[in-house]
């Protein structure tokens, strides 16, 4: 009965001592507490002892993506395997073999045409083989920075396109309050046997100095690597770079009218160290897309990669974005895995920054509707149109520059009848009717420092 009694005591003694070690952990001073209330995270939540700064944003806690950790789709799953935890982007010399072990649960991924960008999607650090010299040197005076840096995408057997954009709206000059630069953006390219063009092209920067060249296989699906190594030559380069515009060499561009557009848009922005050139891009804008399931075309994303609707991107032949947003995406798209359709990538990446780029009609991705492209002094309403040959380029141009009298007090066209997209746009807290962000650009709607 002795022995009993001692048992039950030390167990109640033990009971006692850890009841009396939790009761402690709740309370303050000796005096009696409510437990503490989980706090409510904010939208962007950033961890204690960090501020918001341009080097460190705050994780958004929702996505356009569908997250789902387990029998979600290939991107979905490296994406989120990124924001959770690893991230192999900063560690390029990682193996990464969650690719791998990802890819062998997808059935159809051997039928797939983006195999090879799937293998080599978490590699982005390529050596540049060909580099203008003194592109953006800017010298002793401030004023020899470009004001705005053309960097068109191209091939290295274009060269007819490159020559007629030499001629014609790449033309680079001083003039209209600036300086005008261009750089073509190439890959390597895989033409015939035995057939090697590297000596050409460098003989073509020689002479014109406008030739930007990496070591990574030139592929529609490998364009979004053009995208990403241009941000970070741009920020080792040329960071003094005014506006960039980005786009394609079959296109043709209204320069001097782009720069009239800009300089107003910086006026109307207080400047260009303001808060709406920090997050400024303009461009045919295209919202709440869905990725392409038909298999027969070049953009074709299947479901077993993607899952979830694409965020607002810039579509088409060309986008302008001020030079400090290009820095910021640079830093950026670390964060955010490569994606093979580039476009739909840039406006991921916009995202991550809570930057709505601006719509404007002028920028056309897909020709003159109807008739309007025969009416007289129709291309002197536009700033952008794809989908040019070489020798259209050359001859619109000239009728451009020919008419310009006549036409001087012609205006950027409207759009005169609403697209057929959704009437919310599902990643922004604005209407999505096209016109709120074309009068009110600079509203602060961005949820990151970067």
């Amino acid at each position: 009965m002795g022995t009993l009694t001692k048992t039950v005591s030390a167990e109640g003694l033990c009971v006692y001592v850890t009841l009396a070690v939790c009761y402690g952990m709740t309370t303050s001073t000796g005096l009696s507490s409510p437990a503490p209330i989980p706090q409510i995270l904010p939208e962007s939540f950033i961890a204690p002892g960090l501020t918001l700064n341009g080097y460190l944003a705050p994780h958004p806690t929702s996505s356009f993506w569908d997250p789902k950790p387990h029998g979600g789709a290939l991107w979905n799953r490296l994406q989120l395997h990124i924001d959770r935890h690893y991230n192999p982007i900063l560690m390029p010399k990682s193996r990464f073999s969650e690719i791998r072990n990802f890819t062998s649960q997808m059935e159809d991924f051997q039928e797939l045409p983006l195999q090879m960008f799937v293998y080599s999607m978490h590699f982005r650090d390529y050596p540049v083989l060909i580099e203008p010299a003194k592109l953006c040197g800017c010298g002793l005076k401030k004023g020899q920075c470009p004001l705005l840096l053309l960097a068109i995408k191209t091939q290295g057997l274009n060269f007819a396109n490159r020559q007629a954009i030499r001629q014609t709206w790449g033309f680079g000059a001083t003039g209209k309050g600036g300086v005008v630069r261009r750089v073509f953006l190439l890959g390597k390219n895989h033409v015939e046997p035995h057939v090697d063009i590297s000596e050409l092209l460098q003989l073509e920067n020689r002479h014109y100095g406008d030739i930007l060249q990496w070591d990574f296989h030139d592929s529609f699906f490998n364009l979004t690597l053009k995208d990403v190594l241009l941000w970070d030559w741009l920020s080792a380069h040329c960071p003094l770079a005014r506006f960039v515009f980005k786009g394609d060499d079959d296109v043709l561009l209204r320069t001097p009218a782009l720069l009239d557009y800009l300089r107003e848009q910086t006026i109307q922005s207080g400047g260009p160290r303001s808060e709406g050139m920090k997050g400024f891009m303009v461009g045919d804008v295209i919202r709440a897309a869905v990725p392409n399931r038909v298999n027969s075309t070049k953009y074709f994303i299947p479901d077993s990669f993607y899952n979830g609707l694409y965020p607002p991107y810039g579509g088409g032949g060309g986008v302008v974005y001020s030079g400090e947003l290009a820095l910021r995406l640079n830093r950026i798209s670390r964060r955010v895995h490569l994606y093979p359709i580039d476009d739909v990538y840039v406006g991921m990446c916009l995202h991550r920054l809570g930057v709505h780029p601006i719509h404007h009609p002028a920028f056309l991705t897909f020709n003159f509707p109807k008739k309007e492209g025969v009416e007289q002094c129709a291309y002197h309403t536009i700033l952008l149109v794809h989908k040019r040959s070489r020798a259209q380029v050359m001859k619109l141009w000239s009728e451009i520059i020919r008419s310009q009298t006549e036409c001087s007090n012609t205006i950027l066209r409207m759009e005169k009848e609403k697209k057929n997209t959704l009437l919310i746009d599902p990643f922004s807290v604005k209407d999505n009717e096209g016109q709120e962000l074309l009068t009110d650009p600079w509203g602060s709607s961005g949820n990151s420092a970067l």
